[in-house]
Formats: C-alpha cells, structure tokens, sequence
C-alpha cells in the first residue's frame, strides 16, 4: 500500500466526503424530497430523529404534549390546547352541572369555611351548615395545610353516588362533628343576585354565559315582573362570557321582530346570515340598562352590542374587554381538546369589536395599559380608532376595533382606597372579620328575609367600625384614623357587604354593595329620567380621542 495512503492528511477529506454524500443518499431516502414536504411532515420527521439519535431516552410524545400550548399561542390570544387531564375541570363551569357535595366555601388561614349550602343540595341533607369549618376529607387532614382552591375542589367533587367523610368543626358542638356526603349533580348558576333593586326596577347579576344561562336569566327576569319591574338592570360587569347562544337568546327578549344581532366570518367559516330577533320576546317594552366594565367580554359584548346598535337601551359603566373571536371547542382522540378560534362575531351595526392582537402589541398588558393611560378615570383618555366608524339603528355613531364604549361612562372608584384599607384587605382581615362576626351572629341574622333587613339588626356604623379596627389591632395592624376616616365609609359598606354574603349568600352581597356602587346608581339615574327608553346621544364626555 502507498504509504501516502496512511496519511489522516490524505483520507480525512475523502472520509468526511464519502460521510456526506451517504448521509445525503440516506437522509434523502429516509425523510424522502424534501421539496415535497410540509411543515407536518417535518414535525414528524424531528421527533423520528430525536426519537432514534437523542443522546438520552425521551418520552417524544411527551415532548410534543408539551410543545403544543406553544404552537396554538402562536394562532391568537383565545385558542387554546386543553390537556385531558384539565378537560373536566375547564368544562365543569360552563356545562351547567358537575357532582359534588353543594356547598359554596372559601379559604382562609389554610381553613375550609363554608359560606352557603346549596338549598336542597347533598350537603343540606345530611346537615352542614353556613360557618362550619371542614377539617378533613376521608383520611385526610386539611386544615392548616396550605391547601389550594383547586386541590379543595377536586377531593370535594366527584362521580355522582360517590361518598365523602367530612370532619367538621363547629362553634355550636366541642366535639368534632362527622357527616358522609353522597355526592350528586350540582347546577352551575349564572346568576348572582336577582331582586327588586327599587320599586318598579329589577336588578340581574349574570356572572357568566352557561349551559343553563338563558333559561336562568328568563325565570328570573319573570319573576321581577311579577314583582312589578317595568325595567331592568342587567350587570354583566366581570362577565367574561361563554356560550354565545346564550346572549343571543338573552338579546332576543329585548328586540322587535327582524332586528339583527350577531353575524360571524372567518376564512375558513362560511359567512353566516346575521341572527336576528324573531319578536317573542317578553322584555320588549322594557327600559333596559346594560352594566359592562373593562373584564366584560365575548358574550357580554354580543349582547351588549345588540342593545346598543339596535338603540334598546343604555350601556353604563367603562368600556368592555374586546373579545370578537369565536372559539368552537374540537375533541381529540386522547381526551384532550382543541378551543379553536373559527371566526369573528360582528355586532348588529358591522362591527367587530375585537382588540388588537398584532405582533409587537403585548396583549396580556392592555388593560394595565387603560390604567396607565387614564382610561379608567376618564373618558377622555379611551383611545379608539375613529376610523373604525359605524352607526346604530338611528344614527348614533359608534366605534370598532376595542371593545363596546358606554352611553354613560362611569369612571372606576377609589374613594378610600388608603393604605390601611388595603394592608386590612390584602391581609385578609375584612373576611375573617365578618366570617367570625356573622358565626356569633348567625342564629339572630339569618332570622331575616333580606340582606336589608339583616343590615337592620347590625351595630351602628361607628360601633361596627371600632370593633373592626380593635379586631385589625389585635391581628397586628395598628390603628392610623387619618386613613381610617377617609376609607370610614368604604369600610363600614365592605363589612355589611361580607356579613350579608355570610347570611344570605352572594345576593345578600350585591344586595348591600349595590346600595353605594356608583355604577349601578348611574344606571338607575337614568332610568328614572327615562333615558334608556328613545335613542340616546353620546355626552361629550364620552367621545374618544384618537
């Protein structure tokens, strides 16, 4: 053999040459023209390779599970990968029912406390009540565990005709107290509080747009009619959607025949026909006040816009979050889901009110973005495109592109918002105050029809306010009465509001608390002008600014 052959100078090259044209030939035989391929073909072909030449054992289809989140984050804000494990939980809440034991409860100081017990519900049955403290579940402690919200909910629901052992610690018995729950279905309400909120006006809380929504909101609003409401407040304030079938229907109650309420398109979506009212409706004569706030969004704004565009009433409150994308939720083979965005939905007058989401724009920071800017406290510093004009059904002009703008804007409200007000509040102190107030109380308050009535039997303001501050000194937070004074009112409303929840549930809450909202005021306000009854014209105040 010539020596020269031996030299790594002379067969290196030839070997790296030889390596790279059988690495072609191969690699063009294993993964086959390239020219032909697409990007899943290629998703494919990587995980193949990572499968076959990683330098370690790896789970691949555990590696694409979690890859999948980032790969539908790049489509839009609102499509999203639901593993199959969450699937039940993210379904529970719009479905209208899940199995449970029916309690409503809160956590404070790693301490189950339960708030209500759902009337008729398992638990009611076997005789918990408001105020008792659960202390374990099963064979298990979990009181003082640091336990989750979410960890309580999954050992407290289960599959119906399951059983459960709580151990319960209640004021009334020194003795650990134990009940076995038989867990059953449990309806998932839509609606919050639902009363006469002055004579001849009802008021309704929808917290949501569920499987049961309509046909909550329909009894309920023909409940308030047979109370004597001739008009309406419907707070869709924190509302972030759901169904929108559901605000559909809810919008039909209000329109005449032939008026249009929501159309959709997207490019792989067949335009749809606008929905329109079909004049069934019972709320047609009506006066109609809308409450909306910056977390109110999707089916919210469905419905919102078809009251607006159609010139049916007044939109109070601050401008909405500008959701207008349809999602349509798609099961995968593995449990697993796909909440896909299809479309966009168009109001009644054409436009869409979906926010930007363009690359560069930070999406997730837009509604600090309206605190920074001012918008909350003025509507003067809304910035919408007024390029994106349309018109309601009598000439109004309305805007696109961000969100719904109120008739009448109200700004958010800090009065009182000192630093002892939120060092008591982030504390927990205004909860655990009231908790333990209304369970000394509770044989005496809950003797009541209302939380009105409740609020009658409670201390005078100035003697619930020294007691609550003696209660903040002991905890550790010592009085400061030139903070204390400006936040007096805020703090004595907070505390009747928390009692009222502990008594009579969340209604009992918005019973109290909407006696001083200032949105809700200025709803009412212009319900007794007469205001939402014709067409109304936009203040000055309300105009946006480019």
């Amino acid at each position: 053999m010539n020596n020269r052959l031996k030299s790594p100078a002379v067969w290196m090259p030839l070997a790296i040459a030889v390596s790279l044209v059988a690495g072609m030939w191969i690699g063009k035989s294993f993964l086959g023209d390239h020219s032909r391929w697409s990007a899943r073909t290629k998703l494919d072909t990587i995980l193949e390779l990572i499968d076959r030449n990683y330098v370690d054992e790896i789970d691949t289809d555990s590696l694409l599970e979690a890859s999948i989140p980032d790969i539908i984050a790049g489509l839009d804000p609102h499509s999203v990968y639901i593993p199959a494990e969450d699937l039940q939980a993210v379904n529970e809440d719009l479905e209208g029912s899940f199995s449970g034991i029916g309690i409503s409860f809160n956590l404070m100081g790693d301490t189950i406390n339960v708030l209500e017990v759902i009337s008729g519900g398992p638990s009611q049955k076997v005789g918990l009540m408001p105020g008792d403290r659960i202390v374990s579940v099963d064979d298990s402690i979990v009181a003082g565990k640091g336990i989750s919200d979410i960890k309580v909910k999954g050992m407290l629901r289960g599959p119906k005709g399951s059983t459960v052992t709580l151990g319960i610690k209640r004021n009334s018995s020194p003795e650990l107290l134990t009940y076995e729950v038989t867990r059953d279905d449990i309806p998932v309400t839509s609606i919050d509080a639902s009363y006469m909120i002055e004579p001849g006006v009802g008021y309704i809380r929808v917290n949501k747009f569920g499987a049961s929504t309509y046909n909550e909101f329909f009894t309920e609003a023909l409940l308030l009619v047979a109370q004597g409401a001739e008009k309406l407040v419907v707070d869709l304030r924190g509302n972030t959607g759901g169904f929108m079938e559901h605000a559909v229907l809810m919008a039909n109650e209000f329109l005449e025949s032939g008026l249009p309420i929501v159309s959709m398109r997207g490019a792989n979506t067949p335009e749809t026909p606008t929905t329109g009212s079909d004049g069934s409706g019972s709320l047609k004569g009506f006066e109609v006040a809308v409450l909306l706030d910056e977390m109110s969004a999707s089916a919210s704004e469905i419905f919102a816009g078809a009251i607006q565009d159609n010139d049916r009433g007044l939109i109070v409150g601050r401008r909405s979050f500008g959701k207008g994308l349809v999602q349509h939720q798609l099961s995968l083979p593995d449990s697993s889901a796909l909440r896909l965005t299809i479309a966009r939905y168009y109001t009644p007058s054409g436009r869409c009110i979906q926010k930007t989401y363009a690359p560069g724009v930070d999406y997730e920071r837009d509604l600090l973005n309206r605190y920074e800017n001012g918008e909350m406290y003025s509507a003067d510093s809304i910035h919408l495109d007024t390029s994106v004009r349309f018109s309601t059904l009598h000439g109004r002009t309305v805007y696109g592109g961000g969100g719904i703008m109120p008739d009448i804007f109200v700004p958010n409200d800090t009065t009182g918002l000192t630093s002892w007000y939120l060092k008591v509040l982030n504390q927990g102190l205004l909860n655990k105050y009231t908790f333990e107030y209304a369970d000394r109380n509770r044989d005496r308050l809950a003797d009541t029809e209302n939380a009105q009535e409740m609020a009658a039997l409670l201390p005078d303001d100035d003697t619930l306010l020294y007691d609550f501050v003696e209660y903040a000194r002991q905890a550790g937070v010592a009085p400061r009465w030139y903070y204390i004074n400006i936040s007096r009112d805020l703090l004595v409303n907070t505390l009747k509001a928390l009692i009222a929840r502990n008594i009579h549930g969340v209604q009992g809450y918005f019973e109290i608390e909407n006696l001083t909202d200032p949105t809700v005021k200025a709803a009412l306000e212009a319900l007794r002008d007469g205001r939402a009854h014709a067409p109304v014209t936009l203040t000055s105040n309300n105009t946006p600014k480019q």
